[in-house]
């Protein structure tokens, strides 16, 4: 049973299992999408600014939606319309246990279409050590109504 926007309040909040980001992930990832040495060559990492093998923002996006999913999949989305405010705040490395937390920031019907509603949400990805590596808003519409 998907959640509808008028099953949804400002302010709920959610947070994820650990997700641990191991090297070949790292560097699988990369090679497709993000082909820069400091994600793709571990020796060569370290002697990046980095000091070693990182993560690439693409990759911490693509985990954030996966993560997302995970929390919030149960909420009827129309689509996604935009993302606000992504922060990368720290290196992502391999053995990171990465944890997601999403806040309902808004909720407000949508001045075009009675049937849609629009929610800002917030997330916050931390590793292991509590170290925020990525934040951002996003904002999708909802189908309106209650869970069936």
């Amino acid at each position: 049973m998907r959640r509808r926007f008028d099953d949804l309040a400002v302010g709920e909040r959610r947070k994820s299992a650990a997700w641990v980001l191991d090297e070949q992930a790292i560097i699988a990832f990369a090679r497709q999408f993000d082909p820069q040495w400091f994600h793709i060559d571990p020796l060569a990492a370290k002697g990046s600014a980095f000091g070693g093998l990182i993560a690439s923002g693409a990759h911490l996006l693509a985990l954030w939606r996966r993560m997302d999913h995970d929390l919030n999949g149960d909420i009827d989305y129309y689509c996604g319309v935009g993302m606000e405010n992504v922060r990368f705040r720290k290196a992502v490395r391999a053995g990171d246990s990465l944890t997601l937390e999403s806040e309902i920031a808004e909720c407000r019907a949508s001045a075009s279409d009675a049937g849609r509603g629009l929610v800002r949400m917030t997330y916050r990805m931390t590793n292991g050590a509590g170290e925020v590596v990525l934040d951002l808003e996003a904002i999708n519409l909802v189908y309106r109504g209650t869970a069936a």
